[in-house]
């Protein structure tokens, strides 16, 4: 994998390398980990922070890298950060850093957007609370939605892999605003990035791929972009066309 400081978002440091042993619910996974006393099996519950099945990634046996959690109010020590993908290479599992992730993206020179005058997070409009609200100098306001997608199947990259009524909320929301003559976008951060193409995954969850191509219909703007992670920082990788429409 090819990274250099020019495209390099940010810094992000793991803390221990573990393998992977068991999901018992979407919220907790259990990580054999790697520094037990004498080479034996020290068993952690880690925190996923990432609702989709990951079955591609999390699977006995595969290794991820972990974080120490922040705060004292936590039922778990770790945090989940990345499992190895195809080639070898780490996928950032960890929705919690797609915000930051963003705002590196959109202040720095590989914003789809150009230059941003100031950067809104996490601003409710109708039902929803949408991730972004951008403005900019002699342009219109843009609305903005992120998705992380994580899942390769060939050379697609594919989201959701778990049926997500968030996620087509979101969508119809941003459907409703272009409706309404106001700018809105979807941002796919595809950390999986030896795919070539985008697509909904409508054999996971068709009420939302169907939310998806009506929302770029109804103008919608969608930017999907590489992001790779390579145990020591997040790089941006260039942009990925929707497939069968690049």
């Amino acid at each position: 994998m090819k990274t250099s400081p020019v495209n390099r978002l940010m810094e992000l440091k793991w803390d221990a390398e573990a393998t992977f042993v068991a999901r018992p619910n979407r919220f907790v996974c259990h990580a054999a980990m790697d520094d037990a006393p004498g080479g034996g099996s020290r068993v952690e519950a880690v925190h996923v922070h990432d609702p989709g099945r990951l079955s591609e990634l999390l699977y006995p046996g595969n290794r991820l890298l972990l974080r120490r959690a922040e705060g004292t109010q936590r039922k778990t020590a770790w945090d989940l950060l990345a499992a190895r993908g195809e080639g070898d290479r780490w996928v950032l599992v960890n929705s919690g850093l797609h915000r930051r992730i963003v705002e590196r993206l959109l202040h720095g020179p590989s914003s789809p957007f150009g230059p941003v005058a100031r950067v809104r997070p996490e601003v409710r409009r109708g039902k929803s609370r949408l991730d972004f609200l951008l403005e900019f100098e002699g342009a219109p306001r843009t609305w903005v939605e992120v998705k992380g997608c994580t899942l390769a199947m060939g050379s697609r990259a594919m989201f959701p892999d778990a049926p997500t009524k968030r996620g087509r909320r979101h969508l119809e929301e941003l459907s409703s605003l272009c409706a309404q003559g106001e700018r809105a976008a979807l941002i796919i951060l595809v950390f999986c990035v030896e795919t070539r193409c985008f697509v909904p995954h409508g054999e996971r969850d068709p009420d939302f791929a169907q939310a998806f191509w009506s929302a770029m219909e109804a103008g919608v703007e969608v930017h999907v972009v590489k992001i790779a992670y390579d145990g020591v920082g997040l790089y941006f990788q260039g942009n990925m066309d929707v497939c069968g429409l690049g």
